[in-house]
């Protein structure tokens, strides 16, 4: 199982039955596709749409259906459009239940940074601000380093995308939490060690007495 599937499939399981949720681009967004059938979930795309499912297979994407990053979604039966004006207003008012968003850097107090990379022309941070800010839980699905350097880190040094911490973070390797303030290893992926883990993370993680593999 590649790293982007786990992460997928362990967020996956943050979900419950009613929970509206809004996937950020990349990682996050193949979160949908492994959704219990049984699971009623409504996804949220910033830009406007409630109802989207699952990345429409080759040849099925419409043009006119897509996420906050341009990239083509589907939506279900009883799906609704709307506004932007409709759609922040639903983030900053604390409507969206969970969102789940890619990260470069998450800090050992839980706080992230997602938005400027280093030497590239971006043109801002999009929804981000507002989802870390404005969401009931907020969850980050990212790979646990790049290129070689671990993205948990003692303290952010890219700029934050928010003063509130982080709920939640899984990564290939590990998921770790933040209750007061301490990064803390909930869980480790099948066949990862928690020293592999503390070997390549830069923040300090506190370890509990048990810390059970992911079940995916």
């Amino acid at each position: 199982m590649d790293a982007q599937t786990i992460i997928a499939r362990r967020v996956a399981q943050e979900l419950h039955s009613g929970d509206l949720v809004n996937l950020g681009i990349g990682i996050p967004t193949l979160v949908a596709n492994y959704v219990p059938r049984d699971l009623n979930v409504f996804f949220q795309s910033e830009n406007g749409l409630i109802g989207t499912g699952p990345i429409p297979e080759q040849g099925m994407a419409h043009p006119l259906l897509t996420d906050a990053g341009g990239r083509p979604i589907s939506a279900l039966p009883g799906a609704s459009t709307f506004d932007s004006a409709m759609s922040f207003g639903l983030i900053r008012g604390g409507h969206v239940d969970v969102t789940v968003l890619g990260g470069l850097q998450v800090d050992a107090e839980g706080h992230l940074a997602n938005w400027t990379i280093p030497g590239k022309m971006v043109p801002g941070m999009g929804g981000a601000m507002d989802l870390v800010s404005g969401a009931k839980r907020v969850i980050v699905a990212m790979q646990h380093a790049a290129k070689g350097k671990s993205k948990i880190v003692a303290k952010c040094t890219l700029p934050l995308t928010s003063a509130r911490p982080v709920h939640l973070v899984v990564t290939d390797l590990a998921v770790i939490a933040f209750p007061d303030g301490k990064a803390t290893l909930l869980e480790t992926a099948p066949g990862v060690s928690v020293g592999e883990v503390m070997a390549v993370t830069d923040a300090e993680l506190v370890i509990p007495d048990n810390v059970p593999e992911m079940k995916l």
